[in-house]
């Protein structure tokens, strides 16, 4: 067994680290066009029309996220790429068109120092960019970007998805209503407050990832967002953490059989809200809903964020009850069982 000294110090459990895997500006440079030999930049800088491509070798890199408590993005201490402490915007969409005419989108990351010049550029995917392969820029999309990475940063449940109601009836999340109450963990039956949807492409960040029925005492599968947390409670200390109730990201889970990515097509993804982030059960696992952060705000409609001012900021105050299990404690072949046994003895 993996002893304690493996996990990741405690953080606020209403705060958790987000990984994004990126490329360096570099990477990805115009083959044909305007700029010839430049690199992706800021959205000024882009041209209508221009091809880029990626360079040979190019790989993706973690770049890990952190939201302060006073607002905006900070890159994270354990981040592969980028200052830890420096502060991250968001630039940009670009919608690429690839020379099958499919399209994909990607968004343009700044890093900036405390005088707010450029100090790097990052470029994150919202589907699968191949090596050699051409895209030309068809737009450019500065104001919506935000909503385009808030998406990414809610963590969400597919259409269904079977959810527990306070009487203990099952019901799929499409068919849920604002005003239902819903059974959560540690504040009993609690108000849906507002229900999120949106349609995406199934691919790189933004494909779901299921786990199979019965993998953690699931009835059916249960697909949902990749950054999406469990809650584990271990009777037992199986996996080493040193706690017995943990938050276990459900990427971190994959083992290419039992628990895997959904990649390919469009995926349905919904969020719920309440008026505090609680761990609530779909498809009999205890997962965590919407948290409203500075990341995730932008996802929220304008009249809501204002008819909801009041208890909104309680969202990032208080941490759910869990450690953070970081993915090194389950990188082993057997932690989804040792997690299964630890919640059943």
């Amino acid at each position: 067994m993996l002893s304690s000294a493996n996990v990741a110090i405690p953080v606020n459990a209403s705060s958790p680290v987000q990984n994004l895997l990126v490329y360096h500006a570099a990477d990805f440079r115009v083959g044909e066009g305007a700029h010839l030999g430049d690199p992706i930049s800021v959205m000024d800088d882009i041209v209508p029309g221009d091809s880029y491509a990626l360079e040979d070798g190019a790989r993706r890199k973690r770049l890990a996220l952190r939201t302060p408590p006073e607002g905006g993005l900070t890159i994270a201490e354990d981040s592969e790429v980028g200052r830890p402490g420096a502060a991250l915007h968001i630039d940009c969409a670009v919608l690429l068109m690839s020379p099958d005419g499919g399209t994909t989108e990607a968004l343009v990351l700044v890093e900036v120092d405390a005088d707010s010049a450029i100090v790097a550029i990052f470029l994150l995917p919202l589907g699968r960019l191949r090596q050699r392969a051409g895209y030309q820029v068809v737009s450019l999309d500065r104001s919506g970007a935000r909503q385009k990475f808030a998406h990414m940063a809610c963590v969400s449940f597919t259409r269904g998805t079977h959810i527990t109601l306070a009487t203990g009836e099952q019901v799929k999340i499409e068919d849920l209503k604002i005003g239902d109450r819903v059974l959560t963990r540690d504040d009993g039956p609690q108000m849906v407050r507002w229900i999120g949807q949106h349609t995406v492409r199934a691919e790189g960040a933004l494909a779901p990832i299921v786990i199979t029925a019965g993998t953690l005492n699931n009835t059916n599968d249960l697909v949902i967002s990749p950054d999406h947390r469990l809650f584990v409670y271990q009777r037992s200390d199986e996996i080493g953490a040193g706690r017995p109730e943990l938050l276990v990201k459900a990427r971190h889970l994959v083992n290419g059989d039992t628990v895997h990515v959904q990649d390919g097509g469009f995926v349905d993804y919904f969020q719920l809200l309440f008026d505090r982030h609680h761990i609530i059960y779909a498809e009999g696992i205890a997962a965590e809903s919407m948290l409203v952060d500075p990341r995730t705000r932008p996802a929220l409609p304008a009249d809501l964020l204002e008819k909801l001012a009041a208890i909104l900021p309680q969202h990032a105050d208080r941490g759910l009850q869990g450690l953070d299990v970081q993915k090194a404690l389950l990188d082993r072949p057997d932690a989804i069982d040792l997690l299964r046994r630890a919640s059943m003895q």
